[in-house]
C-alpha cells in the first residue's frame, strides 16, 4: 500500500475551523451526585471519545504520576475527570472498564500502562483512531489534527502552551478545560466524519482485555 500522508499543519490552518464544545458543555465533577450524573449519561452511551493530560516532566529521569485528568465526551457534552478528587476514581473506572462503552481516541496504546498503574484498570475495548488510519495508508501516528483535515476537511489548532501546562492544579483554567475536552470530543467527530460501515465498525474495536 502507498504511503499517504494528512495535509501539514500549515495547509491545515487554511481549513474551516472545527467547532469544538464551548465551555457550558463541559463538565468538572466535584461531588457525588455530579460524579452520578455523569455516569448516568456516559454510561449509556456506545461510544465515547477518550483522552488524558498529565503533569508534563521536564527533568531527565523524571516519572510522570499521571494521568492528572481524564476527558471523556458524548456527542453534545464533555466531562473532565480530576484523579486528584476521589469522587471521581470509581465512574472512571466503571466507565473505562465496561463493556458496553467504546473509548475512542489517538494513540490509546500509551496511555494504557500509565491508567493501569494510577487506576488499576484495563482500558478495554477501545477504537484507535491512530490505527485506523495507519490501516488506510497513513502515518502510524496521524494525530488528531491530521486525522480531522483527512476525515471532516476541518482544521484543529492545539495549543502547545496549554499541553505542556500544569493539570494537576486543583482547579483548571478555562483554556484547559476547553483544549482537554475538545481532544475527547474531537475523536468522537473524527469517527462521525469517517462513517464507517457496521463491518468496518467490527472490526475497528479492539476488545482485548
Amino acid at each position: 500500500m502507498s504511503r499517504k500522508m494528512p495535509p501539514s499543519k500549515e495547509e491545515s490552518a487554511l481549513l474551516p475551523p472545527f467547532a469544538g464544545l464551548p465551555l457550558s458543555r463541559i463538565h468538572v465533577p466535584q461531588t457525588a451526585q455530579q460524579v452520578d450524573a455523569a455516569w448516568s449519561e456516559l454510561g449509556r452511551c456506545a461510544f465515547v471519545g477518550f483522552d488524558t493530560e498529565s503533569k508534563p516532566t521536564f527533568t531527565a529521569g523524571e516519572v510522570s504520576g499521571g494521568p492528572d485528568v481524564i476527558q471523556l465526551a458524548t456527542p453534545t457534552d464533555a466531562w473532565i475527570f480530576q484523579l486528584r478528587v476521589d469522587a471521581c476514581l470509581d465512574v472512571v473506572r466503571q466507565v473505562l472498564e465496561s463493556q458496553d462503552v467504546v473509548k475512542v481516541g489517538f494513540g490509546l496504546h500509551s496511555d494504557h500502562a500509565q491508567i493501569r498503574a494510577r487506576l488499576g484498570v484495563e482500558v478495554r475495548p477501545v477504537i484507535d483512531l491512530d490505527t485506523v488510519f495507519s490501516r488506510q495508508g497513513y502515518p502510524r501516528t496521524i494525530g488528531v489534527r491530521g486525522a480531522m483535515a483527512v476525515a471532516a476537511g476541518l482544521s484543529f489548532s492545539k495549543s502547545k502552551r496549554t499541553t505542556t501546562s500544569n493539570w494537576s492544579v486543583a482547579q483548571l483554567d478555562a483554556r484547559q478545560l476547553t483544549y482537554a475536552a475538545n481532544d475527547a470530543f474531537a475523536a468522537l467527530k473524527v469517527l462521525e466524519a469517517l462513517a464507517p460501515s457496521a463491518d468496518e465498525l467490527a472490526r475497528w474495536i479492539d476488545r482485548r482485555r
